[in-house]
């Protein structure tokens, strides 16, 4: 059993130990307390806002098809005896493809023409004889019932004329189609018949085709919707001849989806309705094809542009975020505060985003580090730049970090 004077002691040490422990400074017990060191701010990546005037523009894909398409049939029977021109070759309006053999043709022509001589002989016969009958007519010689039978045969043969020339130049025309031509200018393609052929016997033998491909066609297709939204914007764009029209859409070409076409075209076409399966409206441009180097059926990537957006901003993909109220970027503020503005998207250049809304010449939109920040914090400006996203698959080195 302990005296009073140990007892005493061990109180004493203990209350001594107490009160060194509370004398202790609160940060440097185990976690910091509300007057320990503040979280340093996030660091943001930001971008500078420019307005300008930006294309709307939409990148399709399309297909090319000629502007004009002529069919070269037989339109008389005959054997084909040569052909004329080089397939695959530029042919002109009129120029000769296929030639038919023509002796036949010529033989028919021969008996028309020998027919309308009969039948005008006929008819100087009856007209000579109609006006002697009404001689004898006047002099009471011949019944009024001569007279008119000589009238009638009269207005018989000279129809017996008419018939004949017909004849002549149905017979001209079948034999003209002897010598096949081209029926526009064009390139024409493969022959489908050879020499020797017999062709036109009881149908129209198709013996090849000419296509126009200069200028050359453009067919592609686009969503109601954004169709609806590029005549709108259409509307507002001051230089557009015919606001909210597809009439002043322009169209650049890229072959292989990056070599650029180096003559533009325009939309000429737009269907009346809209496909029921697709929900997609049919269009057409015409584009200049002087060197042949389009040819019909091939894909093409296509970019519309259908006026222009007055202060308007390009900003990197990454600054666009959505909630249930919309989209909107993240600005910091003057003082380093974050700004929630609300922004709407007209599509997209091939790397940014087109926006406009609540933005302003100079914000600083943030790029990286949005999951980082909310509407009021404080976040800290890592690496200022002008409108120049990161190259794809590099990171910021240190020093660029650093401030």
């Amino acid at each position: 059993m302990m005296n009073p004077m140990s007892l005493r002691t061990l109180a004493f040490c203990v209350g001594a130990l107490f009160l060194a422990g509370c004398d202790k400074p609160s940060g440097q017990g185990v976690g910091s307390g509300a007057g320990g060191p503040q979280m340093p701010p996030p660091e943001v990546s930001v971008v500078t806002a420019h307005p300008q005037s930006t294309p709307i523009m939409r990148e399709l894909v399309g297909r090319l098809a000629a502007t004009r398409t002529a069919q070269v049939r037989a339109r008389v029977a005959g054997i084909v005896l040569k052909r004329v021109y080089t397939e695959g070759t530029d042919v002109k309006s009129g120029q000769v493809l296929f030639q038919i053999d023509p002796a036949h043709l010529k033989a028919k022509l021969n008996a028309e023409e020998a027919a309308l001589a009969k039948a005008e002989a006929d008819a100087v016969n009856a007209a000579l004889t109609a006006k002697r009958y009404a001689e004898l007519r006047q002099k009471k010689t011949i019944s009024q019932q001569d007279l008119d039978t000589a009238h009638a045969n009269e207005r018989t043969t000279a129809a017996a004329v008419k018939e004949a020339r017909a004849n002549v130049e149905s017979a001209q025309l079948d034999l003209s189609y002897a010598t096949v031509r081209a029926p526009i200018a064009g390139r024409a393609g493969r022959a489908l018949v050879t020499e020797g052929a017999l062709v036109g016997q009881n149908e129209a033998t198709l013996l090849t085709t000419v296509e126009q491909i200069d200028p050359i066609y453009v067919n592609f297709s686009q969503s109601g919707a954004e169709l609806q939204e590029l005549r709108h914007l259409a509307a507002k764009t001051q230089n557009a001849k015919h606001p909210a029209t597809e009439d002043a859409g322009q169209v650049e070409l890229l072959l292989n989806g990056k070599d650029p076409y180096p003559a533009t075209g325009s939309v000429d076409f737009s269907d009346l309705a809209v496909d029921p399966g697709t929900g997609a409206v049919s269009l057409r441009a015409v584009v200049p094809n002087p060197d042949r180097r389009l040819l019909p059926g091939m894909f093409v990537t296509l970019r519309l542009t259908a006026g222009q957006l007055d202060n308007a901003f390009t900003l990197p993909q990454p600054v666009l975020a959505r909630d249930s109220e919309g989209a909107y970027v993240m600005v910091v503020g003057a003082e380093g505060k974050v700004e929630q503005r609300r922004v709407e998207t007209h599509g997209m250049t091939r790397t940014d985003w087109i926006l406009t809304g609540d933005l302003a010449e100079g914000d600083r939109v943030i790029v990286t580090g949005l999951q980082k920040v909310k509407p009021g914090a404080v976040a800290k400006v890592a690496e200022p730049r002008d409108q120049i996203p990161p190259t794809e698959g590099q990171s910021p080195s240190a020093d660029e970090t650093k401030g």
